[in-house]
């Protein structure tokens, strides 16, 4: 699929990442107490090159229930921070076993293992305290603390990621990879399209929105995800291609096919721009499902 010349989505993720970039290098200012090296190997892996999906997404979901979007800085930052520590511990050799993220060599690859173990601890930990500096309500600030903590916990990201690895049980049905994913991959999606509603005081209706809009994006990104890891390109990825079925892990093209992946994935997004309708201002997030299905790297 040829994407289209002008994107909304696109756009807007130019404008934000740099502002993204400057909080989370803000967050990175830490006392003589912190070694040297576990700064650098922090540093290293949070301000990496990278999308900025999840703190676009909370800015995103801001921005559509009318909410200021610097107010929801904080979230983004703490979002991604998650998302690092996760991305730090998936590497590992006991884990995924890569040796390149992001175009550049993984945590554990430049610090050793146990450093980078060390470093995701750290970030981890630092998400929290990030986002207790959140301009809001006592309640807002600790129930945008129990949604992240949630979503990175052992019903969501933690399980989906210990269960993505108990290979050979012989289930490999779409209803267990679809279960796998939504909490692997979409929890922390989910997680960011609420902070970012939590962020702007939206209502009980906006959020259920959000949240139907983000399950289905999140299952919707992994497919991509699986069909790049078939037939994308390793240079522009920034990662090796074909690893996953090398491995043998469950995904969505060993699953459904390449065509039938694709089709669930047009029906996603389909799912996901008409989930958006009670929002106020939901083009940029119809435009980000686009920009998803579209993408090749």
């Amino acid at each position: 699929m040829t994407r289209t010349s002008f994107c909304p989505f696109a756009q807007f993720a130019e404008i934000a990442r740099p502002r993204i970039d400057a909080a989370l290098e803000s967050c990175c200012r830490w006392g003589d107490d912190c070694p040297a090296t576990l700064a650098e190997a922090m540093h290293y892996s949070l301000l990496s090159p990278g999308k900025r999906l999840r703190p676009l997404l909370v800015l995103l979901a801001a921005r559509a229930c009318g909410g200021d979007e610097q107010k929801a800085m904080p979230a983004a930052c703490a979002v991604e921070m998650v998302h690092a520590y996760s991305l730090i511990h998936d590497d590992l050799p006991a884990m995924d076993d890569d040796d390149l993220r992001r175009g550049r060599p993984t945590c554990h690859k430049v610090y050793g293992e146990a450093m980078a173990i060390l470093a995701g601890d750290a970030i981890l930990a630092l998400a929290f305290e990030t986002l207790t500096g959140m301009n809001g309500s006592p309640a807002v600030v600790v129930e945008c603390c129990r949604t992240l903590a949630h979503a990175a916990g052992c019903e969501r990201l933690v399980g989906g990621q210990a269960d993505d690895m108990a290979l050979g049980d012989g289930d490999s049905s779409v209803e267990r990879i679809e279960s796998i994913h939504g909490r692997k991959t979409g929890a922390l999606i989910g997680a960011s399209l609420r902070l970012g509603g939590l962020a702007a005081d939206a209502g009980a209706a906006q959020l259920d929105s959000l949240a139907e809009y983000g399950w289905r994006i999140g299952l919707l990104f992994q497919i991509i995800d699986d069909l790049l890891d078939v037939r994308g390109d390793a240079a522009a990825l920034g990662k090796r291609v074909g690893k996953d079925s090398d491995r043998g892990k469950l995904t969505f093209p060993a699953v459904l096919g390449v065509d039938g992946s694709m089709d669930r994935a047009e029906q996603l997004t389909a799912e996901a721009c008409d989930a958006l309708r009670p929002l106020p201002e939901r083009e940029l997030l119809a435009s980000l499902a686009r920009y998803i299905l579209e993408r090749n790297h």
